[in-house]
């Protein structure tokens, strides 16, 4: 039977409305672990090193919610500065225990299929290939965990479940030692080596059958750590992928198999500051935790929405309001890889249902050039691009530093120097230092621009500089 390991994730989603503990946390956690220089990354395909991400809501991305609606944009998204589409879960859904008219994209129903509303099998492996012809990735989103409860396994193979006193069980919560409330969903037993089996090669499926580039495993820190250990070899047998964990809780999993998690605090914290919970100098105490318990290869995801903050807890306005752009410029230009949930680009502003149908009101994409100025700087800036490949972080320090967060990125040549006023006053200060002089060119305002040694600037509330050599 599988056993229920139980611990406290540090940065978990649901301390949003916790930073200040989380802070603490987060210091005590950094004075007492260091990241480890000595162990070796797990491969990564080449294509990694600059990319970018953008997660695709089949369901709600179009009226008519099928993979062709979405293939019909991928040209769109390839302009845009997109590398990898992230497709939420395509699998069929489980119709016992649904929630809503629709149901779950992640009570999935049989690993090995594709959702009839989406389209075929067929029309799937087009999509996959189109990608790949406009010089993109696809990832698909797994759900390893967990299981919808009339899922093919449930029949064929109900001993690959976990049971309490005889019967099927939701997971459970790691943080509480409680089952959740996923209602819509039974727990895997990893306790058993041939669910294992089956679970690595229902994955290896996708890769030979649809030639997918990598995974987003959703829940990664229920699933065993050494599961992940075990499948990583299993699948680059077929071909190197990329592995996203959402999950921020388990650094051994940066080793066994992931080339990327999501930055949870990250998110946290840049909320805070838009909210004018936190100051902008706790990002570099954020930082400094996230150096000392990850490897040095390390990246995050960094996003201001994706679909459960967009679902559940509010809309880019809602949570960012008008700092929702500032927020974005760091999560481009910090150490890790931004993501653009679909939308975005769009104005989207509202939430999208998660159980019915709700499309996107595409609009006039009134904010692609903002993206795609960024997105394409991290492409062609070396200094920006993920892990041991990019630049570290040099923080230039300034008379307001709790407001102005100001640092540039050096690799090689190549120099990005970012000044971004996170506050909602306007601000005349001094930039401290002489690293980050030069003449650049402002990303968006497409002007030169000369730094010099302690010179002055002004910034809006929320405004920001980008600034590249």
């Amino acid at each position: 039977m599988k056993q229920i390991h139980l611990f406290i994730p540090l940065f978990f989603l649901l301390l949003t409305g916790a930073c200040r503990q989380q802070e603490q946390t987060s210091e005590t956690t950094a004075s007492n672990t260091t990241s480890d220089t000595t162990a070796t990354p797990p491969p990564a395909p080449d294509w990694a090193k600059n990319a970018t991400i953008y997660e695709v809501n089949t369901r709600q991305f179009s009226a008519e919610g099928n993979f062709k609606a979405v293939e019909a944009q991928l040209p769109r998204l390839k302009e845009l500065g997109v590398d990898i589409i992230w497709l939420m879960p395509i699998f069929p859904i489980s119709q016992k225990n649904k929630k809503g008219t629709l149901g779950s994209p992640y009570a999935v129903a049989d690993y090995k299929a594709v959702n009839p509303a989406y389209g075929t099998m067929t029309e799937f492996k087009d999509f996959v290939k189109r990608a790949h012809a406009l010089g993109l990735h696809v990832i698909l989103d797994w759900v390893p965990n967990h299981t919808g409860w009339d899922h093919v396994w449930t029949k064929q193979h109900p001993d690959w479940y976990t049971r309490v006193n005889g019967k099927l069980t939701a997971p459970v919560d790691p943080k509480t030692g409680k089952p959740t409330d996923w209602t819509d969903v039974v727990d895997l037993n990893y306790d058993n080596p041939d669910m294992r089996q089956g679970m690595i090669d229902a994955m290896q499926f996708w890769l030979r059958e649809a030639d997918i580039d990598g995974f987003r495993c959703d829940v990664a820190g229920f699933v065993p750590n050494d599961f992940w250990a075990e499948l990583r070899p299993e699948l680059d047998k077929i071909k190197t992928v990329f592995m996203l964990a959402e999950w921020e809780d388990e650094p051994d999993q940066f080793k066994s198999c992931f080339n990327m998690n999501y930055g949870w605090s990250m998110h946290t914290m840049l909320k805070a500051i838009a909210q004018g919970a936190r100051t902008a100098d706790k990002l570099d105490s954020l930082r400094l935790v996230s150096q000392k318990r990850f490897p040095d290869w390390y990246y995050q995801m960094f996003f201001t929405q994706n679909h459960d903050e967009n679902t559940w807890n509010g809309t880019l306005n809602e949570s960012f309001g008008p700092a929702a752009d500032a927020c974005f410029v760091l999560c481009s230009t910090l150490e890790g890889m931004p993501l653009v949930y679909n939308g975005m680009e769009s104005n989207l502003n509202k939430r999208l249902a998660f159980f019915e149908k709700d499309s996107i009101a595409w609009g006039n994409y009134d904010k692609t050039d903002f993206y795609k100025a960024l997105l394409t700087l991290k492409h062609r800036n070396t200094a920006l691009w993920n892990g041991r490949a990019g630049g570290k972080l040099n923080k230039v320090s300034t008379d307001h530093d709790r407001q102005v967060y100001a640092f540039y990125r050096q690799r090689d040549s190549d120099r990005v120097v970012v000044i971004v006023n996170l506050s909602n006053q306007p601000l005349d200060f001094q930039l401290n230092g002489t690293d980050y002089e030069g003449m650049y060119t402002d990303v968006f305002m497409h002007e030169p621009v000369t730094l010099k040694p302690d010179m002055a600037m002004s910034l809006k509330p929320w405004e920001y500089r980008v600034l590249t050599n």
